[in-house]
């Protein structure tokens, strides 16, 4: 028997898959579990309709994430901090401070988890820092720490 998998099943695929499967273990297992339904040409038609909105939608935030690539290229987000001799900053800038301070200035939200500092500023000047907006998308963004 033919079933289209509606979840995760280990051993014989991932949702959304096709299957070919043995009668009774479709019927009292994966049927009777909501963890299939049966393939039917409605059904089938069904599955392909809703594979190709999930893959507008993937290619529609892509596109979002080269246009916010392209602005944030060009932004430079502004940051006080006390510092000591030597341009040392008392502390550090993080990147939850980088990220709120993007939403204050500029509005764009990015969550501090994209944004990829290998470890915080400490020192005043300019770093360029990167940040992932998308799986297959990276940009990066200016940040200017000056002393309070």
């Amino acid at each position: 028997m033919k079933v289209i998998l509606l979840k995760d099943v280990k051993g014989k695929g991932k949702k959304g898959e096709v299957k070919n499967v043995s009668d009774g273990y479709a019927r009292n297992y994966l049927l009777k579990n909501n963890l299939a339904e049966e393939a039917t040409a409605g059904n089938l038609k069904a599955l392909e309709a809703q594979q190709r909105k999930t893959e507008q939608l993937e290619q529609e935030e892509k596109e979002e994430a080269m246009d916010l690539k392209d602005t944030l290229a060009d932004l430079t987000v502004e940051l006080k901090a006390k510092s000591g001799d030597n341009g040392r900053l008392f502390g550090s800038i993080t990147s939850k401070q980088i990220a709120e301070a993007l939403q204050k200035e500029h509005g764009h939200k990015v969550d501090k988890r994209k944004i990829e500092l290998d470890e915080p500023i400490r020192a005043l000047g300019y770093t360029t820092v990167p940040v992932k907006l998308h799986p297959e998308v990276s940009g990066s963004i200016k940040v200017h720490v000056s002393e309070k």
